[in-house]
């Protein structure tokens, strides 16, 4: 393999329903709590704008939390919901959108304070309802889809693992029950957005306290669960793995997002720790990185489709021109991820 071929790779354009992007590089969701109050300022529009005009294919920003009480526990992760953090984004969709960018805002809910148990199912019509709000807002704004956080224990992933579910009512039980909450939650934002926008949907195996953790221990468990919410109306899965080139399932070389888009025929976006070790970046320096598995491996897999796109996450917090570098063989000039140089977050 050399060079040009996996440049030719990354940058592909990638398009489904009304969505194209200029490439296969997406810009993972990153906490930064620099939304004092909840209200993202100028700072954090330019924030986006600097990776948009550098070339990331599609930003997806940091989650945003919506209008229930338990939904954020720190004040400074930003709302999305109230006239003052909407505007906010207003001008954060405007700053990406002059430089040719494309963005979606990441809508969670960090997770019960006990567990999903508390909950009545009056309190969750609402939870659902404050998920479709944000969806309609974000539609409204301009933005280019949205994602829903179902990942890495927060409240959709707790109504999926059934250590944090111990529900006996219809929300709880076997894995198909445990995917109501979720189904019920992408069903109220489809209803709220229409057909035509692009819903993804964030997944994980692992969890905080566990990474070993599995909601689905074989690829016929793995169908189960996908298939109500794929059926709810999910576009895309967002397939969050630590380390983006291992295996999912014993005798299969497919990761996690392999195994989705295999098992679903929906697009996937790979994700986990893309771009942070010297490897990767020797791929795009003349002469190196001929033998490098995990590179190889990842450029390889995009070739063959077992996924769509390729999320990078901490490279690009601390470089906003990571992509164009990568694209134009400036690896030299690649900013390195450290802890002080994640201090600027800019």
């Amino acid at each position: 393999m050399n060079n040009t071929q996996s440049v030719q790779a990354l940058f592909k354009p990638f398009a489904f329903g009304n969505l194209t992007l200029p490439n296969r590089i997406v810009m993972a969701p990153m906490t930064r709590q620099f939304s004092t109050d909840g209200v993202p300022g100028q700072d954090v529009a330019a924030y986006y704008r600097r990776r948009a005009e550098n070339g990331v294919g599609l930003i997806v920003t940091e989650g945003t939390v919506i209008n229930h009480p338990d939904s954020s526990n720190q004040a400074n992760v930003p709302h999305f919901y109230g006239e003052a953090a909407l505007n906010g984004w207003s001008s954060v969709v405007s700053a990406v959108h002059e430089v040719g960018g494309r963005i979606i805002p990441q809508i969670w809910h960090m997770g019960a304070r006990g567990n999903v148990g508390d909950y009545s199912e009056s309190e969750i019509a609402s939870i659902v309802q404050a998920f479709a709000q944000a969806a309609f807002e974000a539609k409204q704004l301009g933005f280019d889809g949205i994602e829903l956080h179902g990942a890495h224990g927060y409240l959709i992933d707790q109504f999926f693992w059934e250590k944090t579910n111990p529900r006996t009512d219809s929300y709880g039980g076997d894995m198909l029950a445990r995917t109501r909450f979720a189904v019920e939650v992408i069903e109220a934002c489809r209803r709220a957005v229409g057909p035509e926008f692009p819903i993804v949907l964030r997944i994980s195996q692992w969890k905080p306290n566990d990474y070993t953790a599995k909601l689905a221990e074989t690829p016929a468990l793995l169908q189960q669960f996908l298939t109500p919410l794929v059926d709810a109306g999910v576009d895309i899965f967002h397939c969050s793995t630590r380390r983006f080139w291992e295996p999912e399932f014993e005798g299969s070389d497919l990761n996690l997002a392999g195994w989705v888009k295999k098992l679903t025929g929906r697009p996937t976006i790979t994700v986990g720790s893309v771009g942070l070790d010297s490897d990767f970046t020797s791929l795009f320096t003349e002469g190196k990185g001929a033998g490098n598995f995990k590179i190889d491996g990842l450029i390889e897999k995009l070739e063959h489709e077992e996924f769509d796109l390729v999320a990078v996450g901490r490279a690009l917090l601390v470089d906003p021109a990571w992509v164009n570098k990568i694209r134009d063989g400036r690896a030299a000039e690649l900013i390195p991820f450290t802890s002080e140089a994640v201090k600027t977050l800019y």
